[in-house]
Parts: structure tokens; C-alpha cells; sequence
């Protein structure tokens, strides 16, 4: 799914941004293409240069943009970031930074391009009044391309200077801009319709997908604009859900965790039209199919399984095992005897006879068998 499919299915005249969008991505990538191919065949150390990158901040500094307009350029493409090495941020190389600045009518042209309005400034670039304005969001005509929350938790919408612009100058607007508003539309905005949030969530998406071509970090893209519930019936399996939110977009914080504020930035930012809905779960279906094809999730590796031992082969062990005890007895019973034994040898025979004749005169001899000592007791 481009990231413009929801905006395109509900109205036709944001497709003039959308397009206007993605010719600039297309236009920028090819330049810098031939700019980055052209400095690194000069020479070694022109090549080393080029391949030096910066952080994303240095690089508004070197450009002399705000970071908002910079963050702004990248999403637009009129910037190209790339991974980070060591695993951070994306960056900025050296060829890029010098490539924005060779352009013609540098940096007044990139802040042109990267110009965003509220209400008021739009309407009055449109030289219509703040209500006509909100009308022409509310229906599609014009796609916010930013929105934040002021003190009173508000929504405030952005939109690109250049293309209310661009919708102004067509003619095929007059009508919109200077007659009433036709009894269909006013239909729609008398039940409620309201595309801003919907409109923003995808062009949201598609600057996502521009940013990367790993399909599990684009599962991830699409997954974010959904509700958990909804994306645990689709990614079933817990360890492709672990390792797709690896790859979970960084989203803008807006006001403290679980606050009133961050609640109205998380509706904003969750599809809730079921036509909607339907859309993102079928291109997350589908982008899944592409990252299982291309890369498995991980998963812990299992023990290696105990050896089964033979019924034969455990009665041999245990008979040894009887054997070793019954010989520890034996051995145990043995010791007291031999002990005596011992202690006789070492006794001299005059000695040894003595005690002999003097047992046999003070006790009898005690019969070793039953037969013995029923004779005793029957004499």
C-alpha cells in the first residue's frame, strides 16, 4: 500500500499532493544518486569525505533549517537520510548535505518547499475565510501534513503552503473557493465528516515506507496506525510480533505518558474507520507474507532432547548398581571380624590360651544354631 491509498480512496482531489509528493521523492533520490556516484569516483580522500555522515541536528545546523523544517524536508524526500552504523539514528552523509546546498536559490527554495500553515495562514493564502478553509480539510481538499496540541489539549492542523498554492492557482477549484459549497458536501459536513485525522495518518504512512525497504521495518510502518487487538489477529505468532516491534517507528511524543493529551495524540494516530481498518489489515497481511519470505523472525533455539535410555540397557545399570551396594555390606559386615582376628594374632599363645580355658569355665558357649540351643533347653 502507498502511503497515500486511504487518502486516495476518499478523495480524489488530494491526489494532486500526494503526486506532487512523490515526483519530489523521485526527483530528489535520482540527484542524489548521480551527485553521491560523481564525488565518489574523484579521488580517495574526496571519497572518504562523502562517506562521512552527521547527525541529524549538525545537519540542520549546516543547512540553517529549523529542526522542525528539517525533520519536515525528510519526510517530504527533499533530504535522504541513511542508517546509522553503530545502530542509532538515521544520518545525513556529507554528499547529501552538499548536494541540498548546490541547489538553485539554496536555502530560501528548500524553506519555501518546507513551509507549513495553520488556519489562518492558509486561509489566507487561499484568500477564503478560516470556516471556508475548514471546510475544504474536513472534506479532503486539502491533507495536513503536521498537527500538534496546544495548551488547551487542541488539535492544530499544518498544511504545506506550496500546495494550498497549488489548489488555489487550478481552475478547476474556482467554484470551491468563490460560489457556495454544493448540497452534497454540505450533506457530509452536516453528518460529521471529518478526513483530517484519516488524511494525516496516510501520508503518515507513507513517509514511513519512503524511509526504509526492509519489509519487516514496513510491517511495522503499517502495524503502528492500528490497534494492538488488531494487529495480535493478524501477526498470530508472538515471536514475529517481538521482532516486528523491534522495528516500531519512533512517534512523536506529545505530553506526559497516559496523560489526557498523549490520549488525544493516540486517536489521532489508530485507524478508526472500518474502511480504514479493513485497508491497513490487508496491507499488513500482505507486507508480512513479503518479510517472512525474506528474513524468519527469530526464535530461542530449544535444548538438545536427554538421550532415551533402553529398558535393557536400565536394568543392566541398576543390577551393577544392587551389586556395588550388596558388596559395600558385605565389606561393612567384615571389618568387626577381622578386626578381632587381627587383635588375636597380635596376643601371645600363653595369653590367648588363658582366656580361652577361662571363658569355657565362666560361661558356656553360646550355640550358633536353633538346633543347639533346643538341645540346651532340653537336656
Amino acid at each position: 500500500m502507498s502511503g497515500n491509498t486511504i487518502t486516495q480512496s476518499v478523495t480524489p482531489s488530494a491526489n494532486t499532493a500526494a503526486a506532487l509528493v512523490n515526483a519530489t521523492a523521485t526527483a530528489f533520490a535520482t540527484a542524489t544518486a548521480t551527485a553521491t556516484a560523481s564525488v565518489v569516483g574523484a579521488n580517495p580522500a574526496v571519497a572518504a569525505a562523502a562517506r562521512q555522515t552527521f547527525a541529524q541536528s549538525r545537519a540542520a545546523r549546516e543547512l540553517g533549517l529549523k529542526r522542525g523544517e528539517f525533520d519536515l524536508a525528510v519526510r517530504l524526500g527533499c533530504i535522504r537520510t541513511v542508517p546509522d552504523e553503530g545502530g542509532g539514528g538515521r544520518r545525513v552523509a556529507r554528499a547529501e548535505i552538499d548536494r541540498v546546498m548546490s541547489e538553485a536559490g539554496f536555502p530560501d527554495g528548500l524553506k519555501k518547499r518546507v513551509e507549513a500553515v495553520g488556519t489562518s495562514e492558509g486561509a489566507a493564502l487561499m484568500d477564503v475565510t478560516a470556516a471556508r478553509f475548514t471546510r475544504f480539510a474536513r472534506l479532503g481538499f486539502v491533507v495536513p501534513v503536521k498537527f500538534y496540541l496546544n495548551r488547551y489539549r487542541a488539535v492544530v492542523w499544518l498544511y504545506l503552503a506550496e500546495e494550498l498554492r497549488q489548489f488555489a492557482e487550478a481552475e478547476e477549484n474556482a467554484p470551491l473557493l468563490n460560489g457556495r459549497t454544493p448540497e452534497g458536501l454540505r450533506d457530509q459536513l452536516d453528518a460529521g465528516l471529518d478526513l483530517r485525522a484519516r488524511n494525516w495518518r496516510g501520508r503518515h504512512v507513507g513517509f514511513l515506507l519512503r524511509q526504509t525497504e526492509d519489509p519487516w521495518a514496513r510491517a511495522a510502518a503499517v502495524a503502528s496506525l492500528l490497534d494492538p487487538a488488531q494487529v495480535a489477529e493478524i501477526v498470530a505468532d508472538p515471536y514475529e510480533r517481538a521482532y516486528m516491534n523491534r522495528f516500531d517507528p519512533e512517534r512523536t511524543t506529545h505530553g506526559a505518558p497516559d496523560s489526557p493529551a498523549a490520549h488525544v495524540a493516540a486517536r489521532i494516530m489508530t485507524a478508526e474507520d472500518p474502511d480504514e481498518i479493513s485497508w491497513l489489515r490487508s496491507d499488513l497481511a500482505n507486507t508480512l507474507q513479503e518479510a517472512r519470505a525474506h528474513r524468519r523472525a527469530p526464535r530461542p533455539t530449544p535444548k538438545p532432547a536427554t538421550p532415551v535410555v533402553s529398558r535393557e540397557r536400565s536394568e543392566l545399570i541398576e543390577e551393577r548398581r544392587r551389586l556395588m551396594e550388596e558388596r559395600r555390606l558385605s565389606a561393612d559386615a567384615r571389618q568387626p571380624t577381622e578386626a578381632f582376628r587381627s587383635a588375636d594374632v597380635r596376643q601371645p599363645t600363653g595369653v590367648r590360651q588363658q582366656a580361652e580355658v577361662r571363658q569355657t569355665v565362666d560361661e558356656p558357649e553360646r550355640p550358633r544354631r536353633l538346633l543347639g540351643w533346643l538341645r540346651r533347653r532340653n537336656p
